[in-house]
């Protein structure tokens, strides 16, 4: 060691900045990058949702499930663009309405296909073909594909399953998704309310813990004077046997020496806690666009308004994802003079009609009733409400009206 080296000061050691959320997390000093970064996202925030713990929540649950059984529930047709009618005779047909493989109904190729939509933000499936004959649709995980965009502006599918890689060409892939960053794959609308979803887990933790390792208090018995040792645990073991637990609930108390029951008001914080849960149901709800009654939120809301909810949900929550579904069918299963004649759609008259009474008055109308121009035919009205075709019997009432008008036929 040299000599000068003996009277050297060593440097300063950079102190350390602990953050809130624990000892484990430390940063060198205010201008450590990683500082940076625990400010920007929260520390332990949405960030470190994954799907599968997301999907725990029963806001972000019960929003995914309602859009995917939806999308599975409603029938899915191909119709012929001029004459309106269902293409029955088309391959695409069975595929689409009825049984897409040989392991799956319809419902569940749809339902499992918008889930993977909603919570990874695209949704595929392998078109198989015979010739130019599609014969099947096969889902495939999107956490295994990659959409990859080649130098001369084209698309392909990088498939990577187990031991193996694969390159898909767009016209192979039924790609479904809405929201998009880059136009090449959609946005995870768990991603989106991953903030939310993430102060709603913490929110049920810290109420777990509370319920579990807490002391939850529900009143006090005053006692006047001072009260002996011997007495006070003679009354705790009495309130114990005769108080605790579910099956001693509501039980009339007996008290001794001129004691009172006092009972503890809900706090502050305890309200603030109901409130934090309900809202969060909120944000996460109106990340998926769905209403908030349809989550339990609401309760008022309900009766009356339930239609015109109905039809909020349908039209700014599922409209956006019938196009999609309809124009990715379009551009990814038909020929193109198939799209010109042909189209994919869904019928949400379902989750539009009203009620009894609003429907008769509609379909009256239709018909021609009190003077409207009618635009609708008898069958047209069977055939909406999903009832089998029937022909009308003959009025004779208005055949005899009809008799009578006519004029006397010559000699």
């Amino acid at each position: 060691m040299k000599l000068l080296e003996m009277f050297r000061r060593s440097p300063p050691q950079a102190s350390k900045v602990f953050a809130m959320a624990g000892e484990t997390q430390t940063f060198n000093g205010i201008d450590d990058p990683r500082l940076l970064e625990f400010i920007r996202i929260g520390g332990d925030g949405g960030s470190a949702i994954s799907a599968k713990e997301a999907m725990k929540n029963t806001a972000v649950f019960r929003c995914v499930t309602l859009i995917s059984y939806a999308m599975g529930m409603l029938p899915l047709h191909l119709i012929d663009s001029e004459t309106k009618e269902k293409a029955r005779e088309h391959p695409l047909f069975k595929l689409l309405h009825r049984e897409p493989n040989d392991w799956q109904t319809a419902f569940n190729f749809r339902q499992l296909m918008q889930r993977r939509a909603l919570i990874s933000g695209n949704a595929y499936a392998l078109i198989v073909r015979s010739g130019r004959r599609i014969i099947r649709l096969v889902p495939l995980d999107p956490e295994m594909i990659e959409p990859r965009q080649r130098n001369d502006w084209s698309v392909e599918y990088v498939y990577r399953p187990k031991g193996g890689e694969r390159v898909l060409d767009p016209v192979d892939v039924l790609h479904i998704y809405a929201d998009s960053e880059d136009g090449l794959s959609g946005t995870s609308m768990v991603r989106v309310a991953a903030d939310a979803i993430a102060l709603a887990r913490d929110t049920e933790k810290a109420q777990a813990r509370l319920f579990k390792n807490g002391m939850l208090v529900g009143g006090a018995l005053v006692h006047p004077n001072k009260i002996g040792p011997e007495a006070l645990a003679y009354l705790r073991e009495s309130m114990e046997a005769r108080y605790q637990g579910a099956e001693n609930a509501h039980k009339w108390m007996i008290l001794e020496e001129g004691m009172k029951p006092e009972k503890f008001a809900n706090t502050a914080q305890d309200s603030q806690q109901i409130e934090t849960r309900a809202l969060q149901v909120e944000e996460i709800g109106r990340a998926f666009g769905v209403p908030r009654p349809f989550l339990g939120v609401d309760d008022t809301s309900w009766g009356t308004g339930v239609d015109i909810l109905g039809q909020i949900f349908v039209r700014y929550a599922l409209n956006p994802w019938f196009t999609a579904w309809e124009q990715a069918i379009k551009r990814s299963c038909m020929t193109d003079a198939e799209k010109d004649q042909l189209e994919a759609k869904f019928n949400a008259g379902a989750l539009l009609r009203g009620s009894m009474k609003d429907q008769a008055e509609f379909f009256a109308k239709a018909l021609g009733s009190g003077g409207h121009q009618p635009w609708m035919e008898y069958p047209e009205i069977r055939d909406w409400m999903d009832l089998p075709e029937r022909t009308i019997a003959p009025n004779p009432l208005a055949q005899k009206k009809e008799q009578a008008n006519e004029p006397p036929k010559a000699a």
